[in-house]
């Protein structure tokens, strides 16, 4: 921040940061409405001075809003503000923009963001988009591999189990869910749905660390563990998941660490993740991102939004809809 230099820093105050004028000319000085920090002769003094002031600005608008936060809420949540901040991981680590999606191995197009929109396959291991394989099924067979498709969970079950065995991280996911929920033909089993999803977590799956996560936010499964919630949130996020580091940020807000949480939104929305876009949009417009980094955040959002797209993707959403949309008619006849 660039400011007149006199021997009292009080002094500094009562001048015009742009000219040095004392007296505003014969009238009053104004404060800057942003910041308080500094004062004015009048509005072109502010605007010759905004380059030079500008940062220095922003940051202290952000901490009197930060301020203003937490005297309306209390010292309630500074138990949340102290635990949030003692992650064991580097910020370096921590806010690299992570890989993308690896590709589908039909299209090689970028796989999509949805996870509804891509189905593993238990006989080779791959995951391909549905848009593939609405397009180009091959009749009882896998797509990729061309093993025969089966319809029985018991079938279906054994291959999974063939993968897990193999230590693929998706298998020991996808097997999990089914203990969770109680799907394909098996019982419901927390137990053996949360050893799963530990060994999947371990060989790096994102899915399984936002599901751990989410274990330990819940409860019930197991002990409620802030400290795992988070641990496990940022590992998903930097492997990935968008949605874990669009919570990481909502929490980061919620601790009042405003700029961190606008740096996992602007990752997570350079990856394709509308919520997060739309967090930074409203950051922009409130002044706690900067416009080259807006700019920048959008171009990525959209890219990201455009390597998932295909006709062949495009036409299995249609497909999608026009089949909820016969199920809706068919429960009001």
């Amino acid at each position: 921040m660039s400011t007149i230099t006199t021997k009292n820093a009080d002094d500094s105050k009562h001048h015009c940061a742009a000219c040095g004028d004392s007296n505003g000319g014969g009238g009053s000085l104004k404060a800057c409405a942003g910041c308080n920090l500094v004062e004015y002769c009048n509005r072109t003094c502010q605007v010759a001075h905004w380059p030079a002031h500008k940062k220095a600005c922003k940051e202290r608008a952000a901490e009197l809003f930060d301020e203003k936060l937490f005297n309306q809420f209390g010292v309630m949540r500074l138990s949340r503000v102290l635990d949030f901040s003692r992650s064991k991981l580097s910020d370096d680590k921590l806010f690299k923009q992570p890989p993308p999606n690896e590709d589908c191995p039909i299209c090689y197009l970028r796989l999509p963001i949805d996870l509804d929109q891509s189905m593993y396959q238990s006989c080779c291991g791959k995951i391909l988009c549905l848009g593939c394989v609405h397009a180009h099924r091959v009749a009882a067979k896998c797509l990729f591999c061309r093993t025969e498709t089966s319809s029985s969970d018991e079938v279906l079950i054994e291959r999974m189990k063939k993968r897990v065995e193999a230590n693929d991280a998706q298998a020991m996911f996808h097997l999990g869910n089914d203990y969770h929920y109680g799907t394909s033909g098996l019982r419901q089993d927390h137990a053996k749905a949360l050893k799963l999803f530990h060994k999947s977590a371990k060989l790096g799956s994102p899915f399984a660390h936002n599901n751990l996560s989410s274990y330990y936010q819940g409860g019930g499964i197991v002990e409620k563990d802030r400290s795992k919630v988070t641990h496990h949130g940022q590992l998903a996020a930097m492997a990935g998941h968008l949605k874990a580091r669009y919570y990481l940020g909502c929490d980061e807000k919620n601790a009042f660490n405003t700029y961190r949480a606008y740096k996992h939104w602007m990752i997570s929305a350079n990856d394709g993740c509308d919520s997060s876009m739309k967090a930074v949009q409203e950051g922009y417009k409130s002044g706690f991102v900067t416009k080259d980094d807006y700019a920048k955040t959008i171009r990525a959002h959209g890219k990201s939004i455009d390597d998932t797209k295909s006709d062949d993707r495009d036409r299995y959403v249609a497909f999608r809809a026009s089949r909820a949309m016969g199920a809706v008619r068919r429960d009001n006849l």
